[in-house]
């Protein structure tokens, strides 16, 4: 650390106007920090986006580790007069104080409520304003994402009434509509509408804009703030959903992006994995199972390509930590629905390194299987929330985990009906045709109980689509003409091009060691 950095530190922890409660002085502000502000400010003045980049990315975080590990940054007072007391300049130096608060210390119930405000006020400003600024899609990415997050801590932290205090219950009487659902919901659905960013991606099909071409920057001096903020708040609709268990609304909000090819959400890390993670989520609880295997191996491919060049990035642990519940969601639904075919070779062989033996243990039906299930769901599920104020009359109870129990007692349910038909599975991979009389006798049950579980089998193999097309999961399908069952095993087009790949390649490298080889 260089002797300033230490002598900042050391004032930050004992400067004159150092607040016993607080534990550091929030009007202190070291050199290094004055210097941030100014600069940040200048480039974000000249619309430098790679400079105000730079400062966000590496800048910021270098600084929050060095000389506020432990205390808030200094705050916007303390600071202001440095920016020329710039409004909208303030309003975003709060916006990175509370995440950064948020990141490593445990704010109070009246910091939550500032920040609700502070969002609140630059929100605003975004919509009814005119902002002409360029920032950086990582820092657009981080607020609505941030924003989503602070909202989820909120609503976790309400549900814990238990140890309340008599002023904190007062104070949540008192701010009511402070991270209300609407409200949440609300901003970001005005976020999508006033940028105009869903009839923009439209006409971008047609070749009349450029949005994903130009990274979502306007390169004619104008600003990419409200139409980048109204894209990831499609993406902040479907977590917010989610997080509520309304899968079906949270797809629809994503629609106007086409995830099945690049676009701005994957020109952030943490935005591609949270739009794939929650997207996926969604599909498996509405048994679109094939569609979330195939979005799951695309993103895990991905981050096992990729996961090196982020290892210094602020949210590497986060990237692990997605990566690992992504993995566990896919295991379930090859579990629920073995379609293998779609998985890649390399996500294939990571994940029987991770789960194999649970996979297998997961085909059977009896406790252990569930307990599987609910431990993995449980492992990589969302926080689900419930968004309604609570009770404050005694006695005061806990119901944070209610949301995620009824999440889980569904998902349950739907796994115990779905390992029911694995016997029927069994035996239409072994036969092309086979009566019911015989088909019943196998499975020791009468012929009315086999075609229930034969119609229950059609049932949970198909699955309604966001087109509203009805669409199969099997791998093995079958219909019923004059008492016997006929199987039609789904054909899948073998892919040889890998095949190929990796055999030119060990080709390749067999050439390389004979040209080595020097003969006498």
């Amino acid at each position: 650390m260089a002797t300033h950095d230490y002598d900042d530190a050391r004032a930050v922890a004992t400067g004159p106007g150092y607040d016993e409660q607080l534990g550091y002085d929030p009007n202190f502000v070291p050199d290094s920090v004055k210097s941030f502000v100014v600069h940040l400010y200048r480039h974000i003045r000249e619309k430098n986006v790679y400079e105000i980049h730079q400062m966000y990315e590496t800048s910021f975080h270098t600084l929050s580790d060095r000389l506020f590990k432990d205390t808030p940054w200094p705050s916007v007072d303390a600071v202001a007069h440095y920016v020329d007391n710039d409004h909208v300049f303030c309003l975003l130096y709060k916006e990175m104080w509370f995440r950064h608060l948020y990141a490593g210390l445990t704010p109070t119930l009246r910091q939550r409520i500032d920040s609700w405000d502070n969002y609140c006020s630059l929100f605003q400003v975004v919509l009814h304003g005119v902002v002409n600024m360029q920032l950086p899609n990582q820092w657009l990415w981080d607020m609505v994402d941030e924003f989503v997050y602070q909202f989820q801590s909120f609503c976790q932290y309400r549900a814990k009434m238990k140890n309340k205090t008599e002023q904190e219950i007062a104070l949540l009487r008192q701010f009511d509509q402070a991270w209300s659902v609407y409200g949440v919901l609300n901003f970001l659905q005005a976020l999508v509408e006033k940028s105009n960013i869903i009839q923009i991606l439209e006409n971008e099909k047609e070749g009349l804009e450029q949005f994903t071409a130009t990274d979502g920057y306007d390169y004619n001096g104008g600003s990419n703030v409200l139409k980048v903020l109204g894209y990831f708040g499609m993406v902040g609709l479907l977590r917010v959903h989610c997080l509520l268990g309304d899968y079906h609304t949270g797809l629809k909000c994503l629609q106007p992006i086409d995830i099945s090819q690049q676009g701005v959400y994957t020109l952030v890390i943490g935005s591609h994995i949270t739009t794939i993670y929650h997207y996926g989520f969604a599909n498996l609880m509405l048994r679109r199972y094939v569609e979330a295997i195939r979005e799951f191996n695309k993103i895990l491919l991905y981050i096992y390509k990729t996961k090196q060049y982020h290892q210094k990035s602020p949210q590497y642990e986060q990237i692990l930590k997605k990566n690992e519940q992504m993995y566990a969601l896919l295991a379930i639904c090859l579990s629920l629905c073995p379609q293998s075919r779609l998985v890649d070779e390399t996500v294939n062989s990571q994940l029987r390194e991770k789960y194999g033996e649970k996979m297998i243990r997961m085909q059977r039906y009896d406790d252990e299987a569930f307990a599987i299930y609910d431990e993995l769901f449980s492992y990589a599920c969302p926080k689900f929330i419930t968004p309604s104020a609570p009770s404050f009359e005694e006695p005061l109870v806990n119901y944070n985990q209610d949301a995620y129990r009824l999440q889980l007692k569904l998902f349950l349910y739907e796994a115990k009906q779905q390992q029911l038909l694995l016997g029927v599975r069994t035996y239409l991979k072994v036969y092309s045709t086979i009566s019911l009389a015989k088909l019943a006798s196998y499975m020791e049950v009468d012929e009315p109980t086999l075609r229930t579980i034969l119609i229950t089998y059609k049932h949970k193999t198909h699955a309604v689509d966001s087109d509203g097309k009805v669409i199969s999961n099997a791998d093995v399908d079958f219909f019923i003409d004059d008492d016997i069952v006929h199987v039609v095993e789904s054909k899948h087009a073998k892919r040889y091009g890998d095949y190929f790949l990796r055999q030119v390649v060990k080709l390749e490298g067999v050439i390389n060691e004979l040209d080595a080889i020097k003969l006498d």
